[in-house]
C-alpha cells in the first residue's frame, strides 16, 4: 500500500477501506507518512469528501492512536459536551455541575480560546487556585468521586488528531466537515464518554456561518456516533449574537454561577435544558423531554446543581468562596456604559457576535498567538439584545475596562455591532434543530 495511491484515489472522488485509513494513521503516528503527503490527502479529503463510514473510520482510529480512558467502572453513562466554539459560551459551567446532580457523571475535556471564541479552561482559571491539568489517573478518580471532572486536553488522548490538525491549520482544509466530525468525536471518545451532547452553532459569531453547514456537521457527527455504537445528539443553536449577556472570562464565570442560582438569562438556561433533556432521555434517566426539563429545573431551584459546582471547585483546588464573593476573581478596573445613538425609541435588529468578540481581543482577552497571557477582568455585559426595545440614550451594554482610554478606544466597534430598527423586532430563536 503507498500513500500516493490513497492520495489520486480520494483526489478522483475513491473511498478509502477501513484498511488504508488505519494506513494512514499509523503512517502518522510512526512518520512514515511525510507531512506533504498528509497535506495532500487532506485537500483532497476537503474537495472530496468522506462517507459516513470512512468518517468512522477515520474518528475510531484517531480515538486508538493514542490512550483511552476506561471509565466503564464509574457508571453506565458517562457524558461529555462539546460546543463547537461561540461568543459567550459559558454553557459547560452550567452544564456539567446540572448533569452530575441528575446522575450522569461528567468527563469533559476542554479547551483554550480559539480565533474570536472564549475557552472555558481560561474561563475557570478566572477562579483562584482552580487547577485544570489533571493527570489522567486524577481526572478519572475525579469523575469516580466527585461525579465530574473539567480539564484540559492532554497529549496522550487522540495524538493522530493533534498531528492532523496542526496541518488543517496551514493548508486551508480547517472547514472540511468530515475532518471537523472525526477530530471533535474521537477526543470524545478517548476521553472515556458513552454519551455525546453536541451544541453545534451557526452564524457570524461561529465557525459554521450557516444554519445549514451547521446541521450537516451535527448530522455528520451524529451519524459516526451511531456507525460507532456511541450515542451522540446534537443541537444547531444561534450565533449570530452572544449566548447570554456576558462576554469575557470572569463575568461569564459571574453569569454561570447566576445561573446555577437561577437568576441567569433565558437563552443560557433554555440551552441547557435543551441539552441536558436530551442527555436524560437518551441515557434513560426520565422518559419524556418534558419530565426531563422539570428535573432540571428542580436542581437548579433547590440549589443542588450550585452545590455541586461548589464541590467541583473545591476539588480541582478553586476557593469556593467565589460562588459568594465574586471579587476574589480578576477585575478590571472601571466600567462604562456604552449608549445607544439619541433619537427615540428603537429595537434592536441585529447583534453581531463576532464585532463583540473583537473588541474584547483589542482589549486583551484573546490572543494573538498561543500562550500569549489575556486579561481574565474585562468584558462586555450586554443589556440589549435582539428584539429589545431600546429609548436613545440609554445603555446598551456596561463595559468592564481598565482605563478610560481603552474603553474610547473600542466603543465605536462595539456599538457598530448594534443594528436598529424603527419598527418592533421578534426575539431571534435559540434552537434551529435538534439531529439524534
Amino acid at each position: 500500500m503507498r500513500m500516493v495511491d490513497l492520495i489520486v484515489g480520494k483526489r478522483a472522488g475513491g473511498e478509502h477501506s477501513k484498511e488504508e485509513i488505519q494506513f494512514i494513521i499509523d503512517g502518522i503516528m510512526d512518520g512514515s507518512v511525510p507531512d506533504y503527503q498528509l497535506s495532500a490527502w487532506l485537500m483532497a479529503v476537503c474537495w472530496r469528501g468522506l462517507t459516513h463510514q470512512e468518517t468512522a473510520w477515520l474518528t475510531d482510529g484517531m480515538c486508538r492512536s493514542g490512550d483511552v480512558l476506561d471509565l466503564s467502572h464509574v457508571a453506565e453513562w458517562i457524558g461529555d459536551k462539546h460546543s463547537t466554539g461561540g461568543v459567550g459560551d459559558k454553557t459547560t459551567l452550567v452544564f456539567v455541575p446540572l448533569l452530575a446532580a441528575a446522575g450522569i457523571p461528567m468527563a469533559k475535556l476542554s479547551g483554550r480560546g480559539l480565533g474570536h471564541t472564549g475557552g472555558t479552561i481560561d474561563k475557570l482559571e478566572a477562579i483562584p487556585g482552580f487547577r485544570t491539568t489533571l493527570s489522567k489517573e486524577e481526572f478519572v478518580e475525579q469523575v469516580k468521586n466527585v461525579s465530574m471532572a473539567i480539564a484540559g486536553q492532554t497529549a496522550e488522548l487522540a495524538p493522530a488528531d493533534g498531528k492532523i490538525y496542526a496541518l488543517r491549520d496551514v493548508t486551508g482544509t480547517v472547514e472540511s466537515i468530515p475532518l471537523i466530525a472525526a477530530s471533535v468525536v474521537s477526543k470524545k471518545l478517548a476521553a472515556g464518554a458513552n454519551l455525546i451532547i453536541l451544541d453545534v452553532k451557526a452564524g457570524r459569531g461561529a465557525f459554521m456561518d450557516t444554519v445549514e453547514k451547521a446541521k450537516t456537521l451535527a448530522e455528520t457527527m451524529v451519524a459516526v456516533g451511531k456507525t460507532l455504537g456511541r450515542p451522540v445528539n446534537a443541537v444547531v443553536t444561534d450565533m449570530e449574537q452572544p449566548l447570554g449577556n456576558a462576554v469575557g472570562h470572569t463575568v461569564e464565570v459571574i453569569e454561570a454561577i447566576e445561573t446555577l442560582k437561577g437568576r441567569g438569562p433565558k437563552d443560557l438556561h433554555e440551552l441547557c435544558m435543551a441539552l441536558g433533556s436530551m442527555a436524560l432521555v437518551t441515557a434513560g434517566k426520565e422518559k419524556s423531554q418534558e419530565a426531563a426539563r422539570d428535573k432540571l429545573k428542580k436542581l437548579i431551584s433547590d440549589g443542588t446543581a450550585l452545590e455541586l459546582f461548589r464541590k467541583l471547585v473545591r476539588a480541582q483546588g478553586g476557593d469556593d468562596k467565589v460562588i459568594d464573593d465574586y471579587s476574589i476573581m480578576p477585575t478590571a478596573k472601571h466600567t462604562f456604559e456604552l449608549n445607544s445613538p439619541e433619537g427615540g425609541a428603537t429595537w434592536v435588529e441585529h447583534l453581531d457576535g463576532r464585532k463583540i468578540a473583537e473588541t474584547l481581543k483589542i482589549m486583551g482577552a484573546g490572543r494573538e498567538k498561543k500562550g500569549d497571557p489575556i486579561d481574565l477582568g474585562v468584558g462586555v455585559v450586554l443589556k440589549a439584545k435582539v428584539g429589545t426595545k431600546v429609548a436613545g440614550g440609554s445603555s446598551l451594554a456596561t463595559v468592564h475596562a481598565n482605563s478610560e482610554e481603552q474603553f474610547n478606544k473600542v466603543k465605536d466597534k462595539l456599538l457598530s455591532a448594534f443594528t436598529f430598527s424603527k419598527t418592533e423586532v421578534a426575539e431571534a430563536p435559540l434552537v434551529k434543530a435538534s439531529v439524534s
